[in-house]
Formats: C-alpha cells, sequence, structure tokens
C-alpha cells in the first residue's frame, strides 16, 4: 500500500487542483468572447463544458484510484492536468478564428475542446488524493470531508484571485502559463518525492510543460490590449487614412476619424445624432451625459458642431479610456469629462434635471446590460434630463425584436412619447428608441439616413403584449435570442 502524503501537503492539492479549474473557467469567458462573443450562451458553454470535465474527472479518477498506484497516478495527473490547463489558449486561438459566426454551436465546440480535457484531469485528483489517503473504513468520512472541503476551498480561492487579482492585472496568456506552470511543478514534486516518476518521466513531464508553454506564449491574442472587461483592438481604415475602427471583443463597436469629429460611419450614430440635434434649435450648446464611451465618437461630434457643449461620460472600462486617450486623439476637459464605474452607480450622482439630452450606448457583449435597461434605470435617467430632454438609446436586436419591443414598454412606462428609428420593416440589428417627457419636435429622427422613423402610436402597437423590463425580471439575453 502506498505510504500517504502528509495531511497538509494532500490538503494543499486538492486547493490546488479545484483552484486552477475555476481560474480556467472564469479566464475562459476572456479566452472565448474575442471569437464568439459575449453572451449567456458562451457563458453556459463553458460553465457545463467544465462541470462535465469536473464530473468525469470525479467519476473516472476515483475509478482508476483504485485500480492503479494513486501516489503515481496524483503525479501524472497534476503533471497532465498543468500541460493541458496550458494547451487551452493556443486550442481557443486556432480553433476561434475559424468559429466565428457560428454561433452556440461554435462556442460549445471551442469550450469542450479546450476546457473539458484539463477540468476532467484536475477533477480526478481530489479522488485520487482521497484513495492515497484513507487508511481504514473508521475514518473515511473525515477523510472525504476534510478534502472535499479544501478542494471547494480552493474554487472559491480561484474564482476569486482570478475576478479579483488576475483579470484586472495580468493577460490571460500570462495567468494561464503562472497556473499551469505551478499545476505542474506539484506534479514534478509528488513524483519525485515520491520516487513514482523516474528521470524518463520528469523529463517527458519537463518537455511536454515546455512545449505547451512556448504554444502558448506564441499563440498572438486577436486585441492590442486586454481589459478588465474586453479584448480590445484597434483597425485603421483601409479607405480612409484618419478613420480608425474600435473592435471590442467581436464587435466592431465605433468609428472615429481622427481628422473629422464630424464625421459619423455607422448609421446608428447618425440616428442618435439626427435625434439629438432635432431636439433643441442649432447652434445652441448642450449638456449631455453619454452612457457608455467606447470610441466616444458622439461626444467629440457634439463638441464639433455645438461648441460650448459639456459632455459627461459613463464608462465602467478606465483602460478602454486609455486607449481611446491613446490610439483614438480623445482629449478629455472640463468641457468632456469621463466618470469611471458601473453607470447604474454613477447615474445617482449626476445632478437632478442637468442634461439636455441622455445617450444609451452600453453593451456587455451583443446586449444592452440588463440593469441598464429596465424600469428603474429609466427612473433614473428621466430625473437627470431636463423637462423636454431626450433619452437617445442603441439597441441591437435580431428576429423577432423581442428585445426592442421589451424596451420600447420600458420606456412608455416613464416616458410619454416614445419614438423608434430603425430600417423599414423595421428590421434587426441596430435601432435607435427616443424618449421624451415632451412632444418630440418633428425635427428629431425624421433626418434620420436610412431608416425610417416610427411614431409613438406605431411604437405602441408594436410593443403591445411586451412587459417592461424591471430589475425583477430583466431577460434582455433570452429575449435577444431567436427562437
Amino acid at each position: 500500500m502506498p505510504r500517504p502524503l502528509a495531511p497538509e501537503a494532500a490538503a494543499a492539492l486538492a486547493f490546488l487542483a479545484s483552484g486552477a479549474v475555476l481560474v480556467l473557467e472564469i479566464l475562459g469567458v476572456r479566452l472565448l468572447a474575442p471569437y464568439v462573443g459575449l453572451t449567456l450562451q458562451t457563458t453556459t458553454a463553458i460553465i457545463g463544458s467544465v462541470l462535465a470535465g469536473i464530473a468525469a474527472g470525479a467519476a473516472l479518477g476515483g475509478r482508476t484510484a483504485d485500480l492503479t498506484d494513486p501516489r503515481r497516478l496524483l503525479a501524472w495527473l497534476l503533471a497532465g492536468g498543468g500541460v493541458l490547463a496550458l494547451l487551452t489558449v493556443p486550442v481557443v486561438r486556432v480553433l476561434g478564428p475559424a468559429l466565428r459566426g457560428s454561433g452556440d454551436a461554435g462556442a460549445l465546440l471551442v469550450t469542450f475542446a479546450a476546457l473539458l480535457p484539463p477540468a476532467a484531469v484536475l477533477s480526478a485528483v481530489t479522488p485520487t488524493l482521497a484513495r492515497l489517503q484513507l487508511r481504514d473504513l473508521g475514518s473515511s468520512g473525515t477523510v472525504f470531508g476534510r478534502l472535499s472541503a479544501w478542494a471547494t476551498a480552493g474554487a472559491l480561492a480561484g474564482t476569486f484571485v482570478t475576478g479579483f487579482v488576475l483579470v484586472p492585472r495580468l493577460s490571460v496568456t500570462t495567468s494561464v502559463i503562472a497556473v499551469g506552470a505551478v499545476v505542474v511543478g506539484a506534479g514534478l514534486a509528488v513524483g519525485v518525492r515520491g520516487a513514482v516518476l523516474g528521470a524518463t518521466g520528469v523529463a517527458v513531464v519537463v518537455a511536454a510543460a515546455l512545449a505547451a508553454g512556448t504554444l502558448t506564449a506564441v499563440a498572438s491574442p486577436p486585441c492590442d490590449v486586454e481589459s478588465a472587461y474586453h479584448c480590445v483592438r484597434v483597425d485603421r481604415d483601409p479607405a480612409r487614412p484618419s478613420g480608425r475602427v474600435l473592435v471590442l471583443d467581436d464587435l466592431r463597436h465605433s468609428y472615429v476619424d481622427l481628422e473629422d469629429p464630424r464625421r459619423l460611419e455607422f448609421d446608428y450614430t447618425r440616428w442618435i445624432a439626427d435625434a439629438v440635434d432635432g431636439s433643441a434649435p442649432r447652434g445652441r450648446p448642450l449638456d449631455a451625459v453619454f452612457v457608455g464611451g467606447g470610441g466616444f465618437t458622439l461626444p467629440r461630434w457634439l463638441a464639433a458642431t455645438r461648441p460650448g457643449s459639456r459632455s459627461r461620460v459613463l464608462e465602467v472600462d478606465g483602460e478602454l479610456v486609455d486607449v481611446a486617450r491613446e490610439r483614438l486623439g480623445l482629449r478629455t476637459s472640463p468641457a468632456l469629462r469621463v466618470l469611471e464605474g458601473d453607470a447604474r452607480m454613477t447615474m445617482r450622482d449626476q445632478p437632478a434635471r442637468s442634461a439636455d439630452a441622455v445617450v444609451g450606448d452600453a453593451f456587455g457583449g451583443r446586449a444592452v446590460p440588463w440593469h441598464l435597461a429596465t424600469l428603474e434605470w429609466t427612473e433614473q435617467v428621466r430625473r437627470v434630463l431636463r423637462p423636454g430632454g431626450v433619452y437617445a438609446m442603441n439597441v441591437i436586436d435580431l428576429g423577432e425584436l423581442r428585445l426592442m419591443r421589451a424596451e420600447a414598454a420600458t420606456l412608455l412606462e416613464v416616458f410619454p412619447h416614445v419614438r423608434l428609428i430603425a430600417r423599414p420593416g423595421p428590421t434587426g440589428a441596430n435601432l435607435v428608441l427616443v424618449a421624451s417627457s415632451r412632444p418630440l419636435p418633428a425635427s428629431a429622427g425624421s433626418r434620420a439616413r436610412g431608416a425610417r422613423t416610427y411614431g409613438r402610436a406605431a411604437v405602441a402597437r408594436l410593443v403591445a403584449g411586451s412587459d417592461p423590463l424591471t430589475d425583477e425580471d430583466a431577460p434582455v439575453d433570452q429575449l435577444l435570442q431567436t427562437r
């Protein structure tokens, strides 16, 4: 019978293996977003793949530990799990580009290929440790309970460390290399100290780890900057030397003309600009709040077309603001201020009746963040608006436009006057809702190029039967999906 490990060593290994699985699970969201987007389905695929790996590893690991030397198995599980962890980055970055646009099926395929193997192998560690440590049935409950507790503690630590330390401070590649190296090192330590890995075994593990680590290091990320929220890339417009396109994860988010801030390339930005511009006499400076900065296209358009205007931009991603300053020519000033933080929080600090316009253009992937789409949020927007001010909101929707209908129903609960600007039909993709406490001028949205403006009566017909979104019930991601 193999000699058991010291209780402290067994607890540490269970802690490490389970923690590594949770680190990979959370980093998986960052790895996949540039290729398949950040949606509820992507997150579900990641969680499901990891849980499948945990279940398979626990079952197969316990069975295998009964049939072989558990100490030798433990060393190979840790070493192999560490190597597989290192391979998650190159696997995603090789498969990812081919799966762009493949939707939920692509997300499932890449998550199962990248995350299930390391999750399964590392989840076999705890039952193997239990088999190694168990000496009599009278203590089986104590052994299993202690190891399970330490494994759960490791999972919790992995969750918190990833969210609060690794993602804000390190790139995904660096984090994965660090986790994989630590786990491989633990496997080598167990194998060498227990004399269950000979020179050949150690050489194989080291060679495999170096090869996997090299592949991870050279697998180019599809972005210029990995912020705490996005994979950020700035592309040049080949048709216009001064044109820049901001790409967040897998979406073209903003277009900025470095020489002409009046130029609005994307249709929805033109529609919002027309709605804001038509709500007040030409030339008069406006006070505006922009929810979501992105490339800061519209705040700079407002400053250029209405000199003297003042903009407050609520942006959660501070690193994205840095990219806008360094790569997109953003210059902040008392007339264009950036307030970093979640908009639901920073909006509370905005004085009542302090804005002529509020523009909602914040997105988490393809969907408006649910807490910036509800009745309670919209009431905060109305509080900040001056009488007669406008709220222009960009919504991405597809198919049956269920999300747009629910959002329009929400706005109608707070504002008596709501318009929709969209392609004739209306059809999916970007749609703009415009709301106000007073009748909207005929010019507000009527000049929207390439689109049709639907008045309040038409909007009311479109939303018939749709329930408003509330903090209690805001299934934004589900409404966005086509049935």
